[in-house]
């Protein structure tokens, strides 16, 4: 059997391997991870709070999926940020349970106003807020996964990106099917016009795709 002196030299190369992956990250990282996480936990927080508000067992439900997948995200990119490894759970894939059909159009209604009061707060809002949550975090991991320096780190925040677009999607569809956010087109012949205004070149021989 090995001796402790032997147990020890063969743990210090691990252990020292191990610091070495810890530390291998660029201040600006570092203070961009931990935008990143205090971002997580603030939407987790604002989402707890929407809850107490939301009226509409559809919103409801989208709030407690998004917020449930964002807790495992969560733990995944602080994981990763901690040890410089692979995470135990690796980033899962969001699905929205919303259709992709857009109604197109816009209809009127009442003006807009700030609410005079929490008693004020409604779907439409909430579910606004909410979108901006998503949206916000999605440009943030985005911005921070171009400069970071620790592979693993940079390909969870990176692969974390589109299930925040997902996300975001989800409660746009949501609030457009509400009449909450509506899209306007433009007229028949500008819309051609607007499409048809470019056209492809032929492609160059570059190295990359040279004939063998």
């Amino acid at each position: 059997m090995p001796n402790q002196n032997q147990m020890n030299n063969n743990t210090q190369p691990n252990m020292m391997a191990n610091q070495a992956m810890n530390k291998n990250h660029g201040g600006h990282e570092l203070f961009d991870a931990h935008e990143v996480i205090s971002g997580i936990i603030s939407m987790l927080d604002q989402y707890q709070m929407y809850d107490q508000h939301i009226k509409d067992p559809i919103l409801k439900d989208i709030n407690h999926r998004q917020a449930a997948f964002a807790t495992q995200m969560y733990n995944t990119i602080v994981d990763s940020f901690s040890t410089g490894q692979d995470p135990k759970v690796p980033t899962q894939q969001y699905k929205m349970n919303q259709d992709n059909n857009v109604i197109y159009g816009i209809k009127p209604g009442a003006p807009k106003k700030p609410n005079q009061s929490v008693n004020d707060l409604s779907d439409q809002g909430l579910s606004a807020y909410m979108l901006g949550n998503t949206k916000s975090l999605a440009m943030l991991l985005a911005m921070t996964a171009l400069e970071m320096t620790n592979p693993v780190l940079r390909r969870v925040i990176a692969d974390s990106v589109p299930n925040f677009i997902e996300m975001s999607y989800e409660i746009f569809l949501y609030q457009n099917k509400h009449g909450y956010y509506q899209v306007p087109q433009l007229k028949d012949q500008d819309m051609t016009a607007m499409l048809q205004s470019y056209t492809q070149v032929p492609q160059q021989n570059t190295p990359g795709n040279m004939p063998h």
